[in-house]
């Protein structure tokens, strides 16, 4: 009686877990969304206070996305080791308290520092928490689960710059950070009673792989953020660059040697896994631009104050929210193939026609655009995410996932790095301020629309198998 009991009692405990997960990783990545988007619309008046041309400030962001793309591997190995449960609750931690650092940043070098900071937790918050999602539901119920996920996510992009303008205009930018303690403080509760603590046979930590990927990284993106910057030669950017991508070679040459290397090589022999990562680096370079661009230009080009900024770009956010509904609709109908193809190249063009905005225009002509860029851009990330983690394993899904979240995180940076490049090297050809923006966008947006052609790499049926195996169950 007593062990049927206690049965009963584990199986309770698990079932409220389940019940709980996806809403614990939802709050992930909600923290996340709304630290992005409120930094993106304050960066203006941070720039103003720290003394630093708005146009410049594309450290505060790259800092942190670069941090994160680092150490997101080692999140996978500690949570393989110390549990995802003890592991989320770090992050957290880690992410609160950094965010309580940038609120008291009195230059931008402290700023970057302690985003770094912040950086940490947030390598291990979303990406443990998506593992946990990995090793709890089966792969014909990861799609509704991990679309479920995103929803509740996207209010951040929603609130974000709105909040972030309101914050800016009646408070100070100190706030955008500051907001984040009681987010924090909630998911810590809410972790501690509802997140499973999934553990793996562990292996030793590989270290000189470590070093060789997290470096490489940093000196391919610190030379792309050297070249939009202009503060050294030519040269030396390139040198950087190239530092960086023998760093990574060396790196591929010791993964096939290495026992337990930080990240696997046999994983890309997984046909769509590697597509949906090539994919992600490819067609994001272009999307990473907008959330840093779009802001920027509504107050450097157009004028606006940044409480207006940041309620235009809210539309972009429920997109998203709106398209979430429909999504798996249309893969189930068209397959992941042509929506991806045809996504990519619309995106693109959606890109590109910001270079036709103005101030003097009316202000539905950019919020619908916006709107409609929301509804791609979630459709894509569904269905990148999901065709990329579709065909993985128990043995590496945590290696698959942490892949997918450097990858993400590493295409933000680049995005940033790259589209800030741009932008500085057409204002160097002496054009105006706002035809630097509109250059800047008609540039990415080519760059998105040619990113299509990864996703015709994928064979017409790929992913139909999560569909009939959804409908066995």
């Amino acid at each position: 009686m007593r062990l049927s009991r206690n049965a009963k009692n584990v199986s309770m405990s698990k079932a409220r877990s389940m019940a709980g997960l996806p809403w614990i990783a939802a709050m992930a990545f909600f923290m996340q969304a709304l630290d992005a988007t409120i930094l993106n619309t304050a960066l203006p008046a941070i720039a103003h206070t720290l003394s630093r041309s708005p146009l410049a400030m594309q450290s505060a962001v790259i800092s942190y996305a670069l941090t994160v793309a680092m150490l997101i591997p080692v999140s996978g190995w500690l949570a393989n080791r110390y549990g995802t449960r003890r592991v989320f609750m770090l992050a957290v931690t880690l992410f609160t308290l950094g965010s309580l650092a940038c609120a008291l940043s009195n230059s931008l070098i402290e700023l970057v520092i302690f985003r770094i900071i912040q950086g940490v937790g947030g390598a291990m918050m979303m990406p443990v928490a998506r593992l946990a999602l990995l090793r709890a539901y089966p792969r014909s119920e990861l799609l509704p689960v991990l679309n479920f996920v995103t929803m509740p996510g996207l209010i951040g992009p929603v609130i974000g710059p709105m909040l972030g303008g309101v914050l800016v205009t009646w408070a100070s930018w100190h706030w955008i950070f500051l907001i984040n303690i009681p987010i924090g403080a909630l998911g810590l509760l809410y972790a501690r009673h509802y997140m499973p603590n999934f553990t793996a046979p562990g292996h030793r930590f590989d270290i000189k792989g470590f070093f060789l990927f997290g470096l490489g990284l940093v000196l391919i993106s610190s030379g792309m953020e050297l070249f939009g910057e202009h503060i050294v030669a030519s040269w030396i950017a390139l040198v950087v660059l190239t530092g960086g991508a023998l760093l990574l070679i060396s790196y591929i040459l010791h993964a096939r040697r290495a026992a337990s290397p930080l990240i696997a090589l046999p994983i890309f022999k997984i046909r769509t896994f590697s597509v949906g990562i090539a994919g992600n680096i490819a067609s994001r370079l272009g999307t990473g631009c907008v959330p840093f661009l779009m802001p920027l230009m509504l107050q450097v080009g157009f004028g606006y104050s940044a409480l207006i900024a940041g309620c235009m770009m809210a539309p972009t956010a429920i997109g998203s929210i709106v398209a979430k509904s429909v999504v798996t609709r249309v893969l189930r109908r068209i397959g992941y193939r042509r929506t991806l193809v045809f996504i990519t190249i619309f995106i693109g063009l959606i890109i590109a026609q910001f270079s036709l905005q103005t101030a003097m225009l009316p202000i539905w002509m950019l919020l619908i655009p916006l709107f409609i860029l929301g509804m791609a851009m979630s459709t894509q990330f569904t269905a990148m995410n999901t065709i990329t983690l579709a065909n993985l394993t128990d043995e590496n899904a945590s290696s698959g996932n942490s892949m997918l979240a450097v990858t993400q995180q590493l295409s933000i940076s680049l995005g940033v790095a790259v589209s800030a490049a741009v932008l500085r090297f057409y204002g160097s050809q002496g054009v105006s301020t706002l035809d630097q923006f509109h250059a800047t966008f008609i540039t990415m947006g080519a760059v998105t629309v040619i990113s299509a052609l990864v996703f015709m790499l994928l064979r017409p049926n790929d992913g139909r198998n999560m569909f009939s195996e959804r409908q066995k169950h």
